[in-house]
């Protein structure tokens, strides 16, 4: 009797347990469908709101009649201010105050003293003291062996500041502008990680480096230089203190003399900053600044080789220890080719190496180099202003979005042009002149212009019907859907046939939408 009812209890125990555990993993069940219901849209970009640029030469003393060019890309909507000041100004009223995208404003910076504390820091190079009765040969001599030199940090009033807030920060572009309208850098917004490559203190003796802190926070600045002869080891060039709102300048000449070329790392442990680089060939005259150099990589492209005459000097830097090979490729009017001497070249790992390219004199384009580690590069053409070692071009991304140079001048003996470049697929870009003051209605039609694939076009411009003559002008490059990857670069030049090079500016990516990363779903276990 007892074993039946035994029996009966286990068989109930046994039910209840069946029936617990099938509801349980009906509940399972529910939360694991629950979990994998379908994802809701996810934006996939956001428009820019906020953009702050800096440029460090408007104002300097010795530079009276500096302007500064910007405009922010036609065609967006809203509210919007563009407030230009000095850097280290709180108080007073601003430069300028732009509202109105698409217009082209133009202001002047009336120059300042340069304050200058503390003494310049002496002391021997690692190698003690070195004569030099005669220059050397730049064939035959490398630059000396790396060695250390202390630098001095100098405060620096002069520098400008933008800061764009809504539609005027959509495609925003600023430059600084000597008189007569002939633009001499871009000005750059703030980073961690930044690169120029050009010739050492040999053959230009004055290079200074200026960094501008447009933030609130403190920044840590570590500067590493390259050479010829490798890197420049145990330099005291680190840990330089930048206060927010701020701009502070180093001359280089110590640290990189007797440097036939040179490549500069500058980068921050703490906070961001705006790098520039000035190199002048005569202390009483304004300098060439170089372009900033893209981040390295084993593909690169540097944009704008002019069409004037004379042999451009490519410089070619390898921040890692591992030796590079590269091959270069010239992406012309006639299609890409290998320029004589740019086959198979081999680059010491932690150095720069200069090549010359006799045989690309008057073929305007870009140059494609290949190499099996990181690298990136500047070129060096023959021509630029007054004091300056030439002009310069540096490696610079495909443009994504538009393209926009604030400053062009046309008539008046000098004539703007874009150099466009297609080095792999066929390229389309919608090419619009835009008049100082004016936004939309002072545009002039957009040119649509097709860049066959491996090669390179020349696009010379015009300001817009209207605009004043002797005004400086804005042009927009918009790739458009479908194109292939684009490089432009604006060269300016004079004109009438065999005009000299002014200047080389590469053109940047104007955005007016940032990317957002993708948010994937997880499932995520209760109770964890």
């Amino acid at each position: 009797m007892r074993s039946g009812i035994a029996n009966r209890a286990i068989a109930l125990a046994v039910l209840l347990v069946a029936v617990g555990a099938a509801a349980g993993l009906a509940v399972w069940k529910h939360t694991v469908t629950f979990a994998a219901a379908a994802p809701q849209p996810q934006a996939r970009s956001a428009p820019v709101n906020t953009v702050l640029r800096a440029c460090p030469a408007p104002g300097l003393a010795g530079a009276p009649g500096s302007q500064v060019a910007l405009i922010a890309g036609p065609g967006t909507t809203g509210a919007g201010r563009a407030v230009v000041t000095r850097i280290g100004v709180s108080t007073g009223a601003p430069l300028a105050s732009v509202t109105q995208p698409g217009a082209l404003t133009v202001t002047g910076v009336h120059a300042v003293q340069v304050a200058t504390h503390g003494k310049t820091a002496q002391g021997k190079t690692a190698q003690g003291k070195t004569a030099h009765s005669k220059k050397p040969s730049p064939a035959s001599t490398p630059s000396p062996a790396p060695t250390s030199q202390p630098v001095a940090t100098v405060p620096a009033s002069g520098g400008v500041v933008i800061q764009a807030s809504g539609a005027m920060a959509r495609g925003l572009e600023a430059e600084q502008v000597l008189p007569g309208g002939k633009v001499s850098a871009r000005c750059g917004g703030p980073g961690t990680d930044f690169w120029f490559v050009g010739p050492g203190a040999f053959s230009v003796p004055h290079i200074r480096l200026f960094l501008m802190n447009v933030g609130s926070q403190p920044a840590d600045v570590d500067v590493q230089a390259y050479t010829d002869a490798g890197p420049l080891q145990g330099s005291t060039d680190t840990g330089v203190a930048v206060a927010p709102h701020a701009m502070v300048t180093q001359s280089l000449d110590k640290m990189l003399h007797g440097t036939r070329m040179v490549a500069l790392n500058v980068r921050t442990s703490v906070g961001q900053i705006v790098a520039a680089v000035e190199e002048t060939k005569g202390a009483a005259h304004s300098g060439a600044w170089l372009p900033e150099s893209g981040t390295p990589g084993t593909r690169v492209v540097v944009p704008g080789m002019p069409p004037t005459a004379g042999t451009r000097q490519l410089f070619v830097t390898v921040p890692g220890t591992q030796n590079a090979h590269i091959s270069l490729s010239a992406v012309t009017s006639k299609g890409s080719y290998h320029p004589t001497g740019g086959g198979g070249l081999d680059i010491p790992g932690g150095s720069v190496a200069q090549l010359s390219l006799s045989s690309l004199s008057a073929v305007y384009g870009a140059l494609e180099i290949s190499s099996n580690v990181p690298v990136t590069a500047a070129l060096l053409a023959p021509g630029g202003q007054k004091g300056t070692p030439g002009a310069f071009t540096g490696a610079t991304p495909a443009l994504q979005e538009q393209g926009v140079v604030a400053a062009n001048v046309s008539g008046g003996g000098a004539v703007s042009s874009l150099v466009l470049s297609a080095p792999w697929r066929a390229a389309r870009v919608r090419v619009t002149e835009v008049g100082a003051g004016g936004g939309q209605g002072s545009a002039a039609p957009g040119k649509v212009i097709l860049i066959q694939a491996h090669h390179s076009l020349l696009q010379q411009l015009a300001a817009p019907a209207g605009t004043r003559r002797g005004s400086p002008f804005a042009v927009i490059v918009t790739p458009l859907p479908g194109s292939g990857p684009l490089y432009a670069a604006r060269v300016l030049m004079g004109s009438g046939r065999g005009g000299a090079l002014q200047s080389v500016l590469p053109v940047s990516s104007a955005l007016t939408v940032v990317p957002l990363p993708s948010v994937r779903d997880e499932l995520v276990t209760p109770g964890r």
